[in-house]
């Protein structure tokens, strides 16, 4: 029998949010969506929320990164995945700093040992067509609700992020309003949804239902989005440590000039080979 020709991966997570990753540097790799969907499936695939796929990047940043969701669905940033994707690079080239793009746009990273990888987010859109939202509307609290959770602040960090603020975290059924939300007819292009609950001005507990891929142990765009629409609301600093599920990151919103720094750990669970995708 004759063997079958084979494509390397690396899963690997973020606090958690996981990801399978592919290098397409030297042999481009096209994913349609059904094979995205069937290698995110935890029982019939390898198992993750996103796949990544490389590329070279032609404009000069180290790699280019492809977001796809669970169902196949393209994203347009990805923070834990980009700390991911920096790790690689360093361990190849020996280098602490590393630039990667994405559909929206450069994210730098710097390796700063311990484990911890910081990643320059970009500043925040907040007008509503940036977000981008189906019409003019207040991004600083959106009339929008489900369940017992209403009065949403929203923005863009390279994907549209909606934050709930509540008052006991334990209590929202994410699972069961996430989707509702996501999909709410203010959000053209879906929307990540978050649910924070603010335990102090440089703390805040954190959930998010990820447009794409349902409920993660962590979305490092979410911790974006919660930590900007928490300063904007008065509720917090322009510092906070992010409590999400899968473990703990690290957010701040510049002030000189208006970019979101988040540093946090990166990790590879294991490496493997899957039938070619081409």
């Amino acid at each position: 029998m004759k063997p079958r020709s084979s494509t390397p991966f690396w899963k690997m997570h973020g606090a958690g949010n996981d990801f399978v990753i592919f290098d397409g540097r030297d042999k481009a790799l096209a994913l349609p969506p059904h094979q995205a969907r069937l290698i995110a499936d935890r029982r019939l695939g390898v198992g993750c929320d996103q796949i990544i796929l490389l590329a070279r990047d032609p404009d000069g940043a180290d790699v280019f990164m492809q977001i796809l969701n669970g169902d196949g669905s393209e994203s347009g940033a990805c923070g834990n995945a980009t700390r991911c994707v920096a790790m690689l690079l360093a361990e190849e080239t020996g280098h602490t700093h590393v630039k990667i793009r994405t559909i929206s746009g450069l994210l730098p990273a710097e390796i700063l040992g311990g484990g911890m990888i910081e990643v320059d987010m970009g500043p925040p859109k907040l007008e509503w067509a940036d977000v981008p939202l189906a019409g003019p509307a207040n991004t600083l609290h959106l009339d929008l609700g489900a369940g017992t959770v209403m009065d949403p602040a929203a923005c863009s960090m390279g994907n549209p992020h909606a934050t709930f603020f509540v008052d006991d975290i334990a209590a929202v059924a994410v699972a069961e309003i996430g989707p509702v939300l996501e999909h709410a007819a203010i959000f053209p292009q879906r929307a990540n949804i978050g649910f924070a609950q603010v335990e102090s001005p440089a703390r805040i507990r954190l959930r998010v239902w990820e447009r794409g891929a349902g409920l993660t142990l962590a979305c490092g765009s979410g911790a974006c989005a919660a930590l900007v629409n928490a300063h904007r609301r008065g509720l917090t600093g322009r510092r906070a440590e992010m409590i999400l599920d899968g473990g703990v990151l690290d957010i701040s919103w510049r002030a000189a000039d208006g970019h979101v720094l988040m540093r946090g750990p990166a990790m590879v669970s294991f490496t493997g080979q899957l039938p070619d995708m081409n």
